[in-house]
């Protein structure tokens, strides 16, 4: 089983583990820990290199697969057994926290002042879209949505991460804002992800600690996808 650091530490770059297991056949490693993001929620994995000794090998893709994270390499993979050093892409993965930040920052505004549920959403760095339960929909509307994100990103909004019983965190008002609720059965935990006084949303992903990270953002293009179907395309540029 993989230790997943980066649900408790988005900024970790660095982290030491030992490979637990490998596969030569499809040319992945499985550590004991790791702060490589395997991907989901709409947030792309995260890339980076692994070190061992004098030798390194690419990690061009990270899933998990079940309670492993396989770290997917087109290089020769180190031993079982081996102590390594992992290595994250961080100019991807700060864009990827900021663009992520900046799309709950948007879902609290159009929840908080329009009550419309997300439909759908993705996201790669620096830029994103969701899809929402919104019926009336104009450019005017979508210039005032843009405002609004904007003041509350300049608010400078903590964002916090806290981890709950199931049972405690769906008695969260609101904590769902997905049409379908996407969380099994079987998860007994929740991540619970917060911008203080704002948002607060069931979510596995990686953030910035407060909104005024993110940067500027821009509203780059807006579509209808059906009568209350609604999309909302991001920008951010890539240095904040």
């Amino acid at each position: 089983m993989t230790t997943d650091l980066y649900t408790n530490d988005s900024y970790l770059k660095e982290f030491d583990a030992t490979v637990e297991a490998i596969n030569e056949e499809e040319g992945y490693i499985i550590l004991n820990q790791s702060a490589f993001y395997p991907g989901g929620g709409g947030q792309p994995c995260d890339y980076g290199v692994i070190l061992f000794g004098d030798q390194q090998c690419r990690i061009t893709k990270t899933k998990k697969n079940g309670n492993d994270s396989l770290h997917f390499t087109p290089d020769p993979l180190p031993s079982k057994g081996t102590e390594v050093k992992g290595i994250i892409d961080w100019d991807r993965r700060y864009q990827l926290m900021r663009t992520h930040s900046a799309l709950h920052v948007m879902c609290g505004v159009i929840w908080r002042d329009y009550q419309a549920q997300v439909t759908g959403g993705n996201m790669e760095p620096c830029k994103g879209r969701l899809d929402f339960e919104l019926e009336s929909f104009s450019a005017e509307l979508v210039r005032e949505i843009e405002e609004k994100i904007n003041l509350e990103v300049q608010q400078k909004r903590p964002v916090t991460i806290s981890v709950l019983p199931r049972e405690k965190a769906f008695q969260i008002p609101d904590l769902i804002r997905t049409k379908i609720n996407l969380l099994p059965e079987s998860l007994k935990e929740v991540r619970v992800v917060t911008i203080d006084g704002l948002d607060i949303q069931a979510d596995g992903g990686t953030h910035v600690a407060d909104t005024k990270e993110i940067g500027a953002v821009r509203i780059v293009k807006h579509k209808s996808k059906g009568r209350i179907n609604k999309r909302i395309e991001i920008s951010l540029e890539p240095n904040g």
